[in-house]
C-alpha cells in the first residue's frame, strides 16, 4: 500500500492512495464535525451545511456547482453522521483539480444565499417528514436518542423541522467558521492521483480554511430505556441495544465478529433462528456501531402484530447463549465475512479513501489492510464468548418499538432477562 500523508502548514492532512491502472479517482474532504458537535439549539445544523455547500458560493451559483462537474462527467455528494461530516468526488484523472478546486470552493466560501436557504430548509422538512413516515429507518433515530436521552450523541443528524426553520444565515456561517478547521480536516484522494500535485492544489484550494475554534464534544453516557409508539402499521418495527465498544476498544474487531455470526447474513444465528426455522420474521439482522468514546451493540426485526411476543422472546434468548455456546466454524465464518467485505472495498477508489479518511481522524494514522486482517485473524472464540458475557449480561438495555404493540412485553420483563 503506497499512501503518502502531508500535513500542510494550517493543519490540514493530505492522504493520496494511488492504484495503477486506472483513469479516475476519488477525491473528497472529511470534517472532524458532526451531528454531536452541535448544541441543543444547533441540533440539525451540520446537515443543513452539508446541504447548503452545492447552493452556491462567491463564484459559482448552485447550478454552475452541478454543471461544472457533471459536464466533465463526474458526480458530487457528500453525507453526515454523529461524529464526521463528508463531501466527496469521483472524477476522470485528468479532472483532480477541478474537484479539489470546488471542494475548496464550497467548504470555505459559500454564500448562505438567502433564497437558497430558504429553499433548502423546506427540502430538509421534507427529509424529516419522509424519514418519519419510514418506521424501519425513523426507528434507530427513536434507538439512539433512547440510549443516550438528552445528549448531542442522542440526538437526531437532521434534527426537528421547528429548528431547521429557525437556522439563520449568521448561525450557518459562524458555525462553519468554528468548526470546519483545518487541523479537523482530511483531504484524501484514491485511484489516479498523484501526491505532490494533490499537495500543491490544496494548498492553493485550502489556504482559507480557520485554524482554531470550537473543537470540545461532549462526552457520551449510556443510559438505556425504552420508546414504544403504537401506530397503525401492518408490523411491529423491534429495535434492541445494550451498550458496545467504541473505535479505540481492544474487541472493536471482536464485536464486529459477533455482530457477524449473530446477524450478519443468510446463516447467521438470528436469521436461521427466527426467520428460518420459525417464520417469525421477513428482516432480521444485528450491527454495532462504534464512537471514539462508546458504542452500541443492536438487533432489529420487523414482524408481525401476532408475533412480536415470541419474536422478542427467541431474540432475547439468542443474545444471552451465544456466550456459552460459540463454535471455532461459525467465528471463522464471520471472520471471513469481514476480510471480505475488506477487500471488497479495496478495489473501489471510493471506499479507500473514505476509510483512510476515517482513519486518519480516529486514529491518527491509516491502517494498512494487512494489519486489519491480523487483527481480525487474532480474534478466538473465547474472545468472543468473553465478549458476549459483557455486553448482554448486568446491563440496562434500550428498546425501541413502533407499531401494533399490544402483545409486546412491557420493557420491565424484557430488561430483567438482561440483569
Amino acid at each position: 500500500m503506497d499512501v503518502k500523508v502531508t500535513t500542510l502548514q494550517n493543519g490540514l492532512r493530505v492522504i493520496t492512495d494511488p492504484m495503477p491502472g486506472l483513469e479516475t479517482s476519488a477525491v473528497g474532504v472529511w470534517v472532524d464535525t458532526g451531528a454531536r458537535h452541535e448544541t441543543a439549539a444547533e441540533n440539525g445544523i451540520s446537515h443543513v451545511l452539508e446541504h447548503m455547500a452545492f447552493k452556491g458560493t462567491a463564484r459559482r451559483s448552485a447550478l454552475q456547482i452541478a454543471e461544472v462537474i457533471e459536464s466533465v462527467g463526474g458526480h458530487l455528494n457528500a453525507y453526515t453522521s454523529r461524529d464526521q461530516t463528508a463531501y466527496f468526488a469521483r472524477i476522470l484523472k485528468e479532472d483532480v483539480p477541478l474537484a479539489v478546486d470546488i471542494l475548496g470552493d464550497i467548504l470555505q466560501h459559500s454564500s448562505f444565499d438567502q433564497a437558497e436557504i430558504a429553499r433548502e430548509k423546506e427540502v430538509i422538512v421534507q427529509e424529516i417528514g419522509q424519514t418519519f413516515d419510514t418506521p424501519d429507518d425513523i426507528i434507530f433515530d427513536h434507538l439512539q436518542e433512547t440510549a443516550y436521552p438528552d445528549q448531542p450523541i442522542g440526538r437526531s443528524i437532521l434534527g426537528t423541522a421547528a429548528q431547521v426553520r429557525s437556522f439563520d444565515r449568521p448561525l450557518m456561517a459562524g458555525y462553519m467558521k468554528s468548526h470546519y478547521l483545518a487541523p479537523k480536516m482530511v483531504l484524501s484522494a484514491s485511484g489516479a492521483v498523484d501526491h505532490d500535485a494533490l499537495i500543491r492544489l490544496a494548498e492553493d484550494a485550502f489556504g482559507e480554511l480557520a485554524v482554531t475554534g470550537k473543537t470540545d464534544m461532549d462526552p457520551a453516557k449510556y443510559r438505556g430505556g425504552e420508546y414504544r409508539e403504537e401506530r397503525n402499521l401492518e408490523q411491529v418495527h423491534y429495535a434492541l441495544s445494550v451498550p458496545g465498544v467504541s473505535y479505540s476498544d481492544p474487541d472493536y474487531y471482536t464485536i464486529q465478529i459477533l455482530s457477524g455470526l449473530l446477524g450478519g447474513g443468510m446463516s447467521s444465528r438470528l436469521f436461521q433462528e427466527i426467520r428460518e426455522r420459525r417464520g417469525l420474521c421477513y428482516s432480521v439482522f444485528s450491527f454495532a456501531s462504534s464512537f471514539a468514546d462508546t458504542g452500541t451493540f443492536s438487533v432489529y426485526a420487523g414482524t408481525g402484530e401476532d408475533q412480536i411476543g415470541e419474536l422478542s422472546h427467541v431474540l432475547t434468548d439468542e443474545l444471552l447463549r451465544v456466550s456459552e455456546d460459540i463454535d471455532i466454524v461459525e467465528v471463522d465464518r464471520a471472520k471471513a465475512q469481514l476480510k471480505a467485505s475488506l477487500l471488497m472495498g479495496m478495489e473501489s477508489p471510493a471506499s479507500r479513501s473514505e476509510a483512510h479518511a476515517r482513519q486518519l481522524l480516529i486514529y491518527g494514522r491509516v491502517l494498512p489492510a494487512a494489519e486489519i486482517a491480523e487483527m481480525i485473524d487474532a480474534v478466538t472464540v473465547e474472545d468472543t464468548k468473553n465478549l458476549a458475557g459483557r455486553l448482554f449480561f448486568g446491563v440496562t438495555p434500550t428498546m425501541a418499538a413502533l407499531g401494533p404493540l399490544k402483545k409486546l412485553d412491557p420493557f420491565d420483563r424484557i430488561a430483567a432477562r438482561f440483569s
